[in-house]
């Protein structure tokens, strides 16, 4: 992730043509998974399967800048 606005700027310059005053494209993905032991429905979705979230951001050049994976759970 960019920790200054010198490489924030840097990164919109990769959408600058097309697409500008952009910092990244975002998108997410469900990840199909086997139910985990014990957690109900606490995995199911809307698409009637097991999964997790995949939330990814990336830059002019498709190099990830951030990526979440979503948790479950209260220590994770």
């Amino acid at each position: 992730m960019p920790l200054t606005a010198e490489q924030w700027i840097e990164i919109e310059k990769g959408f600058r043509d097309n697409f500008p005053h952009s910092v990244g494209a975002i998108d997410g993905k469900h990840i199909v998974i086997k139910c985990p032991n014990n957690t109900g429905s606490e995995y199911y979705n809307y698409k009637r399967i097991f999964s997790i979230v995949l939330l990814a951001l990336v830059d002019g050049n498709y190099r990830f800048i951030f990526a979440d994976i979503e948790s479950q759970g209260e220590n994770q």
